[in-house]
């Protein structure tokens, strides 16, 4: 039960279970028909509801408008509100969408480890996996030292998890799954993307349809490097060749420079991207790209990644990486490799741009963030 009033012997109530936006109201009075009639058939029901009771007085979210801010410290409790049941619906369809269009052009879905002891990055940073209670004097037991990631793919040939890996052919594959995306949302959550267009962000459903309907924008890094320079505008971050676009100059190039319109940035200095990216022709450059999409930035990330054993072995003795570490990697290039590509998406970010959430901590039921893990 959304909300109850009772006024003048008459009862007012909104009743919602959660899978949609609108409430069903209810109206009773002392004199409705049918409260004590006696019925001779028998009555069949497919289901039932049981109704959990709440102190109004005491529930921490009132009537009133609250914070995002408040909304945080109830994760647990937010789903409740229309805003976060709107936001976990649409991203309920975003996760449906994704396995429905990899599934549907014959994907396989794989579970890539989350802990890995490979550092694909060539820069992570270290941490230590302990037990939890420990049956050391000293304190934590030590499992192993591990440097963080963000890959754990495989070397399959068409393979996706939430992070996917595709294979490298004359495709758009990744257009055609923000397409897909966009418009699985706007047919299938219309109700819930009324009220972000109302209530979060004026004119999501137009910025939304956009992403269907016009052509991304393709640019090389070079080229955007000297479309930021030729802007005069003053960026907080300095803009120079062979250094990483940071989101300002992504949120400029695609809501300024082109209106609104997703763009597909290409060809990254080989010096701030991972060592297993395929290096070009120039030998300045991998093969590389980013989607960037207006109010989030970066959407996608991904490469071609370097099939030819004698280059990845190069780049990983001019990064001075232990080889050793990345005996399984090489062994996937040694033992018969062909070109192959893949890209990453982070889901909270796909989220937010679909939603118009101006935090990506309001994306996701309970967010985890350095020194908070309060849920």
């Amino acid at each position: 039960m959304a909300t109850r009033k009772e006024q003048d012997e008459i009862s007012d109530s909104h009743v919602n279970d959660g899978s949609c936006l609108s409430n069903m109201q209810c109206v009773l009075t002392p004199d409705t028909e049918g409260y004590d009639q006696a019925v001779d058939n028998n009555l069949r029901f497919h289901f039932f509801v049981q109704i959990g009771e709440s102190d109004p007085t005491s529930f921490p979210i009132q009537k009133k408008r609250a914070s995002r801010e408040f909304l945080r410290t109830v994760a647990h409790l937010r789903p409740r509100t229309n805003t976060f049941g709107a936001v976990a619906r649409v991203r309920n369809a975003l996760a449906y969408a994704t396995h429905k269009f990899f599934q549907d052009n014959g994907f396989v879905w794989v579970a890539s480890p989350i802990i890995t002891a490979s550092d694909c990055e060539g820069a992570g940073e270290q941490f230590y996996v302990t037990t939890l209670i420990s049956n050391n004097a000293e304190g934590g037991s030590l499992v192993k030292d591990i440097p963080s990631t963000k890959d754990g793919r495989v070397d399959w040939s068409q393979v996706y998890t939430f992070g996917p890996t595709f294979r490298a052919e004359n495709s758009n594959t990744s257009r055609h799954l923000a397409e897909f995306w966009v418009k699985y949302v706007l047919e299938n959550c219309k109700e819930d993307m009324d009220f972000f267009n109302t209530w979060i962000e004026k004119g999501i459903i137009d910025r939304l349809n956009d992403v269907v309907e016009k052509n991304f924008v393709h640019l090389s890094y070079s080229d955007a490097i000297e479309l930021l320079v030729g802007s005069k505008k003053k960026f907080e971050f300095p803009v120079k060749w062979g250094l990483d676009l940071q989101s300002e100059h992504e949120r400029y190039i695609t809501e300024v420079a082109f209106g609104g319109r997703p763009v597909i940035i290409r060809d990254y200095p080989k010096e701030i991207k991972a060592f297993y990216m395929r290096e070009n022709d120039d030998g300045k450059t991998v093969a590389a790209m980013d989607l960037l999409v207006p109010r989030v930035g970066e959407l996608i990330g991904g490469s071609q990644r370097e099939e030819r054993l004698d280059y990845l072995e190069a780049r990983l003795d001019e990064l001075n990486l232990n080889k050793d570490s990345y005996w399984w990697y090489l062994d996937l290039r040694r033992y018969g490799s062909v070109p192959h590509a893949g890209f990453g998406l982070g889901f909270e970010r796909l989220v937010q741009f679909a939603t118009g959430m101006d935090n990506i901590r309001d994306t996701i039921p309970f967010p985890r963030v350095p020194g908070s893990a309060e849920f």
